[in-house]
């Protein structure tokens, strides 16, 4: 990634996800300039990276510390005690950027004022080994190069698309954010059917799992579009014609995931109406 912030980045929580992120960025070299990472369990595993340091809570920051973007990585409902903390770092100059589910733009512009730079991201959880998409949503007092550059963090641990439309993230959460969780549970129904037709469970759960992480790529690298990519494995009067009569009924895969993605879409408005 040619992009190289001129100033540090600020990274409040180092969990999972948080930690995913700064491996990403440290190996991307977007954050040569520094990153101070607050976490109170500590960052072992971050400690000995070029640029990284660490402190236990905000009171740690040096008063002069001058970051370009702060990013909240810490539990939804951690938050309410977390982001005040950060309110002294809200100038024209720096952008906060939060991956919190349920947690809006008004909610920071609530505790960092009205006219904090604030791009409410979600990304998901193959992030960890830099396959994650993440999609950002900026406030009116974000610039364009500060949403360039909070794109640009997100795609050093996979792709990044953006939106204007905050409305949209409900659904973003529910389709993409939990969607990794819905692609497990098809690689565990697939063992268990496979199970059930007679085959070892761990025959079963190799062939589910590397078929469908076969198939996943195969449809990020082709020209032809997944339906197209469906037909070409599908023989007139042939067996996967027999199984895709059961999933594409009317009471198949589409309307069970269609209600699926609308019970968690409703469920994100939900938190985020607090």
């Amino acid at each position: 990634m040619s992009t190289t912030m001129q100033r540090p980045l600020l990274l409040a929580g180092c969990g999972k996800m948080g930690g995913a992120m700064l491996s990403g960025w440290c190996d991307s070299g977007i954050t040569a300039s520094g990153v101070m990472v607050v976490e109170p369990m500590g960052a072992a595993a971050f400690e000995s990276k070029p640029g990284v340091t660490t402190v236990a809570s905000a009171d740690g920051i040096p008063a002069e510390f001058d970051p370009k973007v702060v990013v909240f990585a810490v539990k939804p409902q951690q938050m309410d005690n977390v982001v005040p903390g950060y309110a002294r770092f809200a100038k024209p100059d720096t952008v906060f950027m939060s991956i919190a589910a349920g947690k809006t733009i008004g909610y920071f512009e609530k505790h960092l004022g009205a006219n904090a730079a604030i791009v409410r991201a979600m990304p998901n959880t193959p992030a960890a080994i830099g396959q994650g998409i993440t999609v950002t949503c900026p406030n009116a007092n974000v610039t364009t190069d500060q949403s360039a550059l909070c794109s640009a963090l997100m795609e050093s641990v996979g792709d990044a698309l953006s939106v204007t439309d905050e409305g949209l993230i409900d659904a973003v959460t529910a389709l993409s954010g939990g969607g990794p969780a819905y692609v497990f549970l098809l690689i565990e129904c697939l063992t268990e059917a496979g199970v059930q037709a007679g085959l070892p469970r761990d025959m079963a759960a190799k062939l589910s799992l590397v078929t469908v992480a076969g198939s996943a790529q195969l449809a990020l690298t082709s020209d032809d579009a997944p339906s197209v990519l469906r037909e070409n494995v599908t023989s007139p009067g042939g067996t996967t014609l027999e199984a895709l009569n059961v999933l594409m009924a009317n009471d198949g895969l589409q309307p069970i995931m269609t209600k699926a993605i609308a019970a968690a879409t409703a469920r994100s408005k939900e938190l985020a109406g607090g």
